[in-house]
């Protein structure tokens, strides 16, 4: 089936969800959402979205600790942009119908996280995600403008390579014209044309082992952006949240927000004592790259799978009412953390590179937007400050609105791409191809390409997904598309990207970490 739409939206988070409410006076819009709109990484996002509201704090030191965080590879025009940004797309999510907690007086409830000098973070108790997700898709909804699909794998970019013309990395213009999508309950592939399409795809936390990343976070923007030739950035820094709760038998991992610690709650090893001391003198306050290389150290010198947090002293009331997510489900699993110490190790939780784009969400592919995870903006440099994600997606979609309006008014369809050519192809009957291959994936990023890495051990890596890449081509040209099949693909091509540039960074800067860097004399935490 073959669609036309003026705007073409693939994700359904704050990124997707704010861009769409912007564009859709302008034209007929339509949302692509991989699975229920609701359920992305958005909706995971515990801490909240970090903004200079009140005259005690200020740009500057915003900026700075944003800079600080970023150990100086940010793009220091992009951080002043996003963050002097900040305080007007605050207050456009609150009249979407967001609401963020406010003191009696008014004012808002602000936390503080890890890296920020002061008091910053608008929050809605420790589920600010849920709830910017439910105000922006109810005003979604409202609109008459905007088509919401649920259930759509978008495949592929389609550009001139589908019109017969061979697209390289060097060739100069590049043009988007929409995208092939799944439709995951028909198994039919449908060909949706655009004059503008934007990706908010999210990120790729599941090209590892524990990540509190949902399972849809598959890298499948950036991965089609790989296959389109478009230019891609810094996809070796590939942030660990230091505290995810310790469940081996859960996945996605739980998120133990950062709002905690910055209420007080303490790192402690293993027996108990705390360690932070040892490693930065920010404390368990330090940025997240530093905390998570601690943590990782002290479970490798003790031979353990996690250490505590322990928030006993922050208050029982205090706990309960300001974090009663993460109070419920440590209940759950028998941990009362008014009375115990919470288990935590360190997850792939977020991609700082990505598809880069410039200031107004412009990838090198024309017509062709990014915003959200799945974006390299220059915000967060060699390691994203907390909070400061739903700051850079919204900031983002809202630049990206502003120059996609003016494009759509001259640009049209392009009617003589294809539909999708399944003939001779034939279904896969033996998932055990796809979900093994999955799991060796995931077990060489995790064991080679983690939290700290080696020249010895990024190779053998890249060794490993030369092999599964080979195999899994094979497997897709002859296969039926399905949406595990195309998942596979995208992960592999994300693990090869962030091996590849990972191997080209001869510098230990932000989350990229090699011991043979350190052997060379730059033991990097310039900070």
């Amino acid at each position: 089936m073959r669609h036309e739409v003026d705007f073409l939206v693939i994700g359904s988070g704050i990124a997707g969800l704010s861009f769409a409410l912007k564009v859709a006076p302008y034209g007929t819009v339509c949302i692509l959402s991989k699975g229920e709109a609701a359920e992305g990484s958005t909706r995971y996002a515990q801490g909240g979205i970090a903004a200079v509201m009140y005259d005690t704090d200020s740009f500057d030191k915003h900026i700075q600790d944003t800079l600080v965080a970023g150990d100086g590879i940010c793009d220091r025009d992009v951080v002043m942009m996003t963050i002097k940004e900040a305080p007007e797309r605050i207050e456009e999510l609150v009249q979407y119908g967001v609401n963020f907690d406010k003191q009696r007086s008014g004012k808002f409830d602000l936390h503080r996280e890890g890296g920020h000098s002061e008091f910053r973070i608008l929050h809605h108790k420790d589920n600010t995600g849920e709830e910017i997700e439910r105000g922006l898709l109810q005003a979604v909804h409202d609109h008459p403008n905007i088509e919401l699909k649920e259930h759509q794998f978008a495949i592929d970019l389609i550009t001139q390579h589908h019109l017969g013309q061979r697209v390289t990395k060097h060739t100069p213009d590049i043009d988007c014209y929409g995208v092939y999508a799944l439709d995951v309950k028909t198994q039919e592939i449908d060909t949706y044309l655009a004059k503008v399409t934007l990706l908010a795809t999210g990120g790729m936390g599941n090209v590892y082992t524990t990540t509190t990343t949902p399972i849809l976070s598959t890298g499948d923007g950036v991965a089609m952006v790989h296959r389109a030739r478009g230019v891609l950035k810094d996809l070796e820094f590939m942030q660990f949240h230091p505290t995810s709760l310790y469940n081996p038998s859960e996945r996605p991992a739980f998120l133990i927000t950062e709002a905690l610690r910055g209420a007080g709650a303490i790192l402690k090893d293993y027996d108990g004592h705390e360690f932070m001391q040892k490693y930065d003198s920010r404390l368990s306050l330090a940025p997240r790259d530093i905390v998570a290389r601690a943590i990782d150290n002290e479970m490798k010198l003790a031979g353990v799978d996690h250490v505590y947090l322990d928030a006993r002293g922050i208050g029982h009331k205090k706990l309960i009412e300001g974090f009663p997510t993460i109070y419920a489900k440590c209940l759950e699993q028998g941990i009362n953390i008014t009375k115990e110490m919470i288990p935590v190790r360190p997850a792939a939780h977020y991609q700082c590179g990505g598809i880069a784009v410039d200031k107004r969400g412009r990838s090198s592919i024309h017509h062709l937007y990014a915003a959200g995870e799945c974006a390299c903006t220059g915000l967060h440099g060699g390691n994203r400050l907390a909070s400061n994600s739903l700051l850079e997606a919204v900031v983002y979609a809202h630049n990206a609105a502003m120059d996609a309006i003016e494009s759509v008014r001259t640009t049209e369809h392009n009617h003589q791409v294809p539909d999708w050519n399944a003939e001779g192809l034939v279904l896969n009957e033996e998932m055990v191809l796809i979900t093994q291959t999955k799991k060796e994936l995931q077990e060489i990023m995790t064991n080679y390409v983690g939290i700290v890495r080696s020249d010895l051990r990024l190779q053998r890596a890249f060794n490993r997904m030369n092999l599964i890449f080979r195999e899994t081509e094979e497997l897709y040209n002859r296969s039926l598309l399905t949406e595990e099949l195309s998942e596979l693909r995208n992960l592999i091509a994300c693990a090869y990207l962030i091996i590849k540039q990972a191997q080209a960074r001869r510098e230990n800067v932000g989350l990229h970490y090699s011991i043979d860097l350190v052997k060379e004399g730059d033991a990097g935490n310039r900070r």
